[in-house]
């Protein structure tokens, strides 16, 4: 992501912070997607959820679908396709 790519997603802040997306200070998505940056120089993102409860089934006989919570997978979707639609309509 080019500086002015950067300084465009800082500017956004304000807009997301009601979704609880506050933290755009990562360079990185971490494991499960950085190689898409390492090999093909793809910008990344990634919805960071609240660990207090995250490992309650996180990689666990209890990680199946339908133990998620509804709420927060609702409010993480709207969070995510709020942040694709602002890169889709403004990264040109």
């Amino acid at each position: 992501m080019t500086a002015e790519q950067k300084h465009m997603v800082w500017s956004w802040k304000d807009l997301f912070l009601p979704l609880g997306i506050y933290d755009f200070t990562r360079d990185e998505g971490g494991v499960d997607i950085g190689p898409l940056n390492k090999i093909l120089k793809t910008p990344l993102s990634g919805l960071l959820p609240d660990t207090q409860r995250y490992f309650d089934i996180h990689h666990n006989e209890n990680d199946v679908f339908e133990n998620i919570n509804r709420r927060e997978l609702v409010l993480g979707a709207a969070a995510m396709a709020s942040l694709v639609y602002m890169v889709d309509t403004y990264f040109k």
